[in-house]
Order: C-alpha cells, then structure tokens, then sequence
C-alpha cells in the first residue's frame, strides 16, 4: 500500500494532476467572487464560508477523473486487480492520495484566501477544522465515481454528475461550521456531523468503489 501511494503522489506531481491545477482554480474562483458581487466588506464577509466551501470543492471535482482513468489506460489497473492487493485497498490508497494532492493543499491555502473575502477572524480555525475533516469525504466519494466511470469513453462530465448530489451533505455541514464560527456560535453539531460524513465514506466506500471496479473490469 505504500509503494502504491507513493507512485501515485509522484505521479500527479508529475502530471501536474492535483496539487496545481486545484490550487490555481481555488485561487481564482476567490479572487473573481469579489468582481462579481462587489467590493462590500460586510456582504464578503457573509459569503465567505459558502463561497470557500463551494471553491474547494469545484477545485476537488477538477481531478477526480485523473484518479482512475490514467491506470486503466496504461493497464496498470488491470495489474492492481490481479495483485495480492484487495481493490478495496487500491480504492482506499487512491483516495488518500487524492486528497494529500488536492485536498490538504486546499485546506492549507483556505486561510490566505479567506482574507481575501475577509472572512472574520473567528472563522479562520472552523475553516481549517471544516476542511480537515470534509475534503477526505470528498476524495473517498470522487474515487467511488471514478470507479463507476472508469473505461468510459469521456467520462468526466458524468463523473461530475454523478459525485455532485453526493458532496452536497458535506458542503452543508462545512459551510454552517465556518458560519457559526464565524458568528462566534458552537460549532460542535455540524462537526460531528461532517466528521460522521467521513468516517461513514471511507468504512463503506472502498467497498463499493472495489464492486464497481470488479464490474468495469470484466
């Protein structure tokens, strides 16, 4: 398992798949929101929460076809399917890197734009917490809609349709953490919730994203 997430951080480092990519559309997406609903302090400080929340995770959406289709093409996952490897792990191992490459840059970065949107002070630690325990949720569900596109011819659009009604639960729970944050309120409920979210995606999804690779691969 950790040779195999090794190759796979090399690899999106090297493609330029996850760590870049992510963070650049991150970064615009912020930077534009002002231009778009103007320069009002008060207005950007209210968006802020859903605004950075919906960023991070159009930004995680971006490579989540990259986290399959490239093994299929070269074979390598038909390789990983015959290995002493279960594909539940193979599943698991994707996920998480998925989320060193995109999901913890993003959370890294999320404080920098957040003063771009003037988020309040209160909000900074929420965000950091919301992001920490809600992008792998997001890595978990992308790998389990790459599993059920893979081989498919241009899948990308219908991966994103696929995995998108699944990420609303989690942009929800982490949005309301950094608004009540913000607001000086108990963010305790929603955290447990988002942390639920999680822990609830990677004990069931590696299973289903390894039926759905068995099915994809006959």
């Amino acid at each position: 398992m950790i040779a195999l997430l090794t190759r796979d951080l090399r690899l999106a480092v090297r493609a330029g798949g996850g760590f870049g990519l992510g963070l650049a559309f991150f970064l615009i997406v912020v930077v534009l929101v002002p231009f778009g609903v103007g320069p009002q302090t008060e207005l950007l400080s209210r968006i802020a929460p859903g605004i950075l929340w919906v960023a991070a995770l159009l930004a995680a959406l971006l490579s989540l076809d990259r986290i399959l289709a490239l093994d299929y093409e070269d074979g390598s996952l038909a390789l990983l399917a015959t290995s002493p490897l279960p594909l539940e792990a193979t599943g698991l191992v994707k996920a998480v890197a998925h989320w060193l490459t995109t999901g913890l840059p993003l959370t890294m970065a999320a404080p920098v734009l957040g003063f771009l949107l003037h988020l309040k002070p209160e909000g900074y630690l929420p965000l950091l917490g919301s992001l920490a325990l809600g992008t792998p949720a997001l890595s978990m569900i992308g790998t389990f809609g790459a599993a059920l596109t893979v081989g498919v011819r241009r899948g990308g659009l219908l991966l994103s349709l696929l995995v998108l009604p699944l990420y609303v639960p989690t942009l929800i729970f982490g949005a309301e953490v950094v608004r009540r944050g913000a607001e000086g309120l108990a963010t305790t409920t929603p955290l447990i919730m988002l942390a639920g979210i999680t822990l609830g995606c990677f004990a069931l999804l590696p299973f289903a994203s390894a039926a759905a690779l068995r099915v994809n691969l006959k």
